[in-house]
């Protein structure tokens, strides 16, 4: 019998068979780098008020200086729930999703680092920022030249002829210009509150400038979903213990607590601004906060906040993404009797970025619960389902997982 490599590879496993007297495998194929890639992607659209559509649109031409992700999760923002309700920025029919991370399974071969220089390669993790559009007042360490108001991002882009705007996708084409980060050494619950967590950290970095956070500062924070009980963590993870947390959802407190709170205050049991002012001045042990964080995006909770605060205290006001109407306060008894310094947060920075990677890391070396925060996860088809489930607030940080 003529013997080839088929036949030689025959003999060899009835051989070994014989001796083990059991099943021998055949060596399995190594697999391509990047899996196989699909010829179509399936793309969560939003294409009606409180309705997502999921789509298949053909995998776009990836150039020489993009590159292909296939996503692995994405969390879902109040952002994305403002835009399931109402709309306001006008962009259905749109992809969503930009709290998103996945691997790279293709790139244009112009494509070597990330935005801050670290080499780039396939299979490595990644997250986006900001689309700057080549504004030369924005980079990685020019901090405040300009804030990112007008810069773009992906998940919140107008429907074009690729598709693969968002991260509630199976895959995203991250174009040529973009921001990208390596986030290979974080895991996936890491990587999805990325983007949230880096919205907390310009947070406390403006609150910063004001001169009067400090380690030993009394600092209350209004608001304990998701971005208060981050802002929370982020205070922590900097040595500042003595923290009220302030809201109306009991579990949310006690989560507060796990996150490093050191009291609560649940406004649902106290009527009116002076009992409520009164009973956070109480957990603090009969004085006033030095500082304030106001996280809820509620006019009515911005108004309340001043009461909270010391004479020549500090309040950050990060809570309203989208216009959420007028708040009245009293300019003499809140302002400028009292010299409160006020500063306003928008988004992020290309640096806060870096630093949150770093937070993330020393959080859960010091057991904050991180992870905890990601109550639900969801797949793709379940996309409705899973805005319905934010919308009612049963949950914490709700998520979409790509298995």
């Amino acid at each position: 019998m003529e013997m080839n490599s088929a036949n030689v590879e025959a003999v060899v496993k009835q051989v070994l068979e014989s001796m083990l007297s059991q099943p021998v495998s055949a060596p399995a194929a190594a697999p391509a780098a990047g899996g196989a890639i699909p010829k179509t992607a399936h793309v969560a659209m939003l294409t009606a008020l409180e309705h997502y559509d999921v789509k298949e649109f053909p995998m776009p031409e990836v150039g020489d200086g993009d590159i292909l992700v296939k996503v692995e999760g994405c969390g879902v923002c109040g952002t994305d729930a403002h835009e399931f309700k109402r709309d306001p920025f006008g962009l259905i029919p749109v992809a969503l999703g930009h709290e998103g991370t996945g691997e790279i399974v293709k790139m244009g071969k112009d494509v070597k680092v990330d935005s801050a220089g670290k080499p780039l390669k396939l299979g490595d993790k990644v997250v986006t920022c900001m689309i700057f559009k080549d504004n030369p007042d924005i980079t990685m360490f020019d901090l405040n030249k300009q804030n990112v108001g007008g810069a773009d991002v992906y998940g919140l882009l107008p429907d074009d002829d690729i598709h693969l705007n968002g991260w509630f996708s199976d895959y995203i084409l991250i174009r040529k210009g973009s921001t990208v980060f390596n986030v290979s050494d974080l895991d996936l619950k890491s990587r999805i509150l990325i983007e949230p967590c880096a919205v907390l950290i310009h947070a406390v970095e403006r609150a910063k400038t004001t001169g009067i956070l400090r380690f030993n500062s009394r600092v209350v924070v209004q608001g304990c979903g998701p971005i208060g009980l981050i802002c929370i963590a982020i205070l922590r993870t900097m040595g500042i213990e003595n923290i009220v947390a302030v809201d109306g959802n009991q579990q949310r407190l006690d989560f507060a607590k796990r996150m490093g709170a050191d009291n609560s205050v649940n406004f649902m049991n106290h009527k009116g601004i002076e009992a409520l002012s009164g009973a956070v001045k109480e957990a603090f042990g009969g004085y006033e906060a030095d500082f304030a964080f106001q996280c809820t995006g509620s006019p009515v909770a911005h108004a309340n906040i001043y009461k909270f605060i010391r004479n020549g205290g500090g309040l950050c006001e990060l809570g309203f993404f989208i216009n959420g109407g007028d708040a009245t306060i009293n300019p003499h008894f809140d302002l400028c009797s009292k010299e409160i310094t006020l500063v306003g947060s928008w988004v992020y920075t290309l640096r806060d970025y870096a630093t949150t990677f770093d937070f993330l890391k020393r959080a859960k070396a010091i057991g904050l619960p991180m992870d905890d925060l990601i109550t639900h996860e969801f797949p793709l088809e379940q996309i409705n389902e899973a805005h319905v489930t934010n919308l009612k607030q049963e949950g914490l940080k709700i998520a979409i997982v790509n298995q």
